[in-house]
């Protein structure tokens, strides 16, 4: 598989590394933020995923396991690509992801929401993801909220950041 890269991936990728969030520590917050997400939008799974340059590093996650998947299978590819939502109502009625390994194995996705993490200008660090295993459709409000839930995974991120850094 491959994936779309945007016109600025190298200078996201020194931007993610800079941040220091890919680190291996489990922060509570954002898994709070994921699990407040899942239950207002009545989803399975809700993740936060952060994109290095091969991996796709699942950093909080409610209904799924965290951990790393490799980039080249990642729903979110196509969510940093933009400040909008991506949104796949039925990911089996669209051809770039209907022989997606996460649609054809598990998870078993049908419909995702991905509100990009926009850490600054042009750079998004991943996505605050919804998945489910059945379509689903979801409205411009629904775009409005899963933002605001990345947003404030954003603040949380750069906030923890800053306080390593002082």
């Amino acid at each position: 598989m491959s994936f779309p890269i945007g016109p600025n991936e190298a200078e996201r990728l020194k931007t993610l590394l800079e941040t220091g969030a890919l680190d291996a520590t489990v922060d509570p917050a954002l898994d709070r933020i994921c699990q407040e997400a899942r239950q207002y939008f009545d989803a399975p799974i809700c993740t936060l995923t952060l994109l290095d340059k091969a991996r796709q590093r699942i950093k909080a996650a409610q209904g799924l396991e965290t951990g790393e998947t490799p980039r080249d299978a990642a729903f979110c590819n196509y969510t940093i690509l933009s400040d909008e939502v991506f949104v796949v109502e039925d990911a089996l009625a669209d051809e770039r992801f209907r022989d997606n390994p996460f649609v054809t194995g598990t998870p078993f996705v049908r419909f995702y929401a991905g509100a990009p993490l926009i850490f600054l200008k042009d750079i998004r660090l991943g996505a605050l993801c919804l998945i489910d295993t059945k379509p689903r459709s979801f409205s411009r409000g629904d775009k409005a909220e899963l933002k605001l839930y990345a947003d404030r995974a954003v603040r949380h991120i750069a906030t923890s950041e800053f306080e390593k850094i002082r």
